[in-house]
C-alpha cells in the first residue's frame, strides 16, 4: 500500500490523538469553508465598508455575537494552521530537531492564541 495516496493523507491506522487529528483537520477544513464565505459575505456583500461613513467597523464590534464569531473563526484558523505544520515537522524531522521544533511551535501557537484573544476581546475600535 502507497504511503500517501491521491485524496491526502491516509487515515492513520493507531487511535489516540493522530486520528483525532486527522479527524479534526477535515472538519476544520469545512468549517473554516463556511466561516471565510460568512465573513467575506458579511463584510463585502451585506456591507461594503467603502461606502460605510458612520463607523461600522466600530459598530460591528459592540456586538459580543460578533466578536465571538471572529474569535471562532480566528482559533479555528490557528488550530488548523498549526496542526498542519505539525504534521508537516513530524513527517520531515527526526530526533532532537523535531523536539525542538515541536517545542517552539507549541509556545508560538499559544501566544498567537493569547494575543489573537486578546485583541478580540479587548479592542475598543473608535469611529474615524
Amino acid at each position: 500500500m502507497a504511503l500517501y495516496s491521491r485524496s491526502g493523507r491516509p487515515r492513520p491506522q493507531s487511535g489516540g490523538f493522530e486520528l483525532a487529528a486527522w479527524y479534526y483537520m477535515r472538519v476544520s477544513g469545512v468549517a473554516l469553508f463556511v466561516l471565510a464565505l460568512t465573513h467575506f459575505s458579511v463584510m463585502h456583500f451585506l456591507f461594503d465598508p467603502a461606502q460605510e461613513k458612520s463607523g461600522f467597523i466600530s459598530a460591528r464590534w459592540d456586538d459580543l455575537a460578533i466578536r465571538s464569531f471572529d474569535w471562532l473563526f480566528l482559533i479555528v484558523v490557528l488550530s488548523h494552521a498549526f496542526l498542519g505544520i505539525r504534521t508537516v515537522t513530524m513527517d520531515y524531522l527526526q530526533g532532537g530537531r523535531r523536539t525542538l521544533a515541536l517545542m517552539v511551535l507549541s509556545i508560538l501557537g499559544l501566544v498567537v492564541f493569547v494575543l489573537g484573544t486578546l485583541v478580540v476581546m479587548t479592542a475598543n475600535i473608535q469611529p474615524v
